[in-house]
């Protein structure tokens, strides 16, 4: 973990958040600006800046990470099935949007329309 990261830091408590899921590898927990009804952030607890410095060796951990999404779509109110859904952001870089140097994966969801901001920002 970074000593000065912001997510590193929700990471080990010294920051609180609204967490909904938290394991060895990952902390889920709710955006304080979220852009839909339904805004989580998934983090990985260990430091990596962004996608533009996932290796190969990343490979399970970020599976893992995306197998989590529907699962805590789902379980914090995301409609199941095709009709329902949710949406997964990943901004990567600050030309991809991405505010805090932390490779982090957002889930949005509820019903639609939500805010009209493109992608949101973290």
């Amino acid at each position: 973990m970074s000593d000065n990261c912001l997510f590193c830091k929700i990471a080990r408590g010294e920051i609180p958040a609204k967490k909904v899921y938290e394991d060895d590898e990952f902390i889920a927990f709710h955006d304080i600006n979220p852009a839909a009804p339904l805004h989580l952030l998934v983090v990985p607890k260990h430091h990596i800046t962004s996608l533009l410095d996932v290796q190969p060796e990343d490979e399970q951990w970020l599976g893992r990470m995306m197998t989590l999404a529907p699962k805590l779509a789902q379980e914090n109110g995301c409609t199941p099935g095709y009709e329902g859904g949710f949406r997964t952001v990943v901004n990567t870089g600050k030309e991809g949007g991405q505010e805090i140097a932390h490779l982090h994966l957002h889930i949005l969801g509820g019903p639609r329309p939500w805010n009209k901001r493109a992608a949101p920002a973290a």
